[in-house]
């Protein structure tokens, strides 16, 4: 795997790859939400629990699937408020090693399948 993190003529990033070249076997991995395994909303008025949860989640997904964080491609995030940007972007960080980030996107919604949830994230990851 190779992380393209700011090829020439690109802008500057934070905490994600412009590109990520790879090979070998791919894992999708379903949008994640803020809730345990018994079904439980993690931090209703929490969005530091709930992305600690939503990435829990990924790595337990990921873990069924022969893979792991250390082997994600691209992520794709949904928050609901962008004033929760700064708080995703820390606990990201302790779980995606900031010096090799996935390539990511990041899109703001009005709202997703649960109005208690302020984020989802799902994933494409190298076996």
């Amino acid at each position: 795997m190779e992380h393209l993190i700011r090829p020439d003529g690109l802008p500057p990033v934070n905490g994600y790859s412009h590109a990520v070249r790879f090979s070998g076997a791919m894992v999708a991995v379903s949008g994640q939400v803020p809730v345990d395994g018994a079904g439980q909303l993690i931090g209703a008025d929490d969005p530091e629990a709930q992305v600690r949860q939503v990435f829990t989640n990924l790595a337990a997904a990921l873990a069924a699937a022969g893979s792991g964080l250390d082997r994600v491609v691209k992520l794709t995030v949904y928050l609901t408020d962008l004033a929760d940007l700064a708080v995703f972007r820390t606990v990201r960080d302790e779980f995606i090693d900031p010096a090799a980030p996935p390539a990511s996107s990041l899109v703001q919604v009005s709202g997703l399948v649960h109005p208690a949830f302020r984020v989802e994230v799902d994933a494409l990851a190298v076996a």
